[in-house]
């Protein structure tokens, strides 16, 4: 779940279905994309972005993580 999304949604007393109209896309897809079953295009990032005024990496902090991987493949 992309808590912070669907706080910045609740805030402004949307629905589902309000933002889906106001950035043209599915209300299915903003579902899919709150509960982070879906991952959004750069462009529709940039529609929640404009359309809540908060910065993509806050919207979608699951996306932006930078995982190190230390452990490497032992060779035989």
């Amino acid at each position: 779940m992309r808590q912070r999304l669907v706080d910045e949604r609740l805030k402004r007393k949307f629905t589902q279905k309000q933002v889906a109209e106001m950035l043209d896309i599915s209300e299915v897809y903003v579902r899919k994309i709150e509960k982070g079953l879906r991952n959004p295009g750069r462009e529709t990032m940039l529609k929640f972005e404009q359309l809540y005024g908060v910065q993509d990496r806050k919207l979608f902090p699951d996306l932006f993580q930078v995982s190190i991987d230390t452990k490497r493949i032992k060779v035989i």
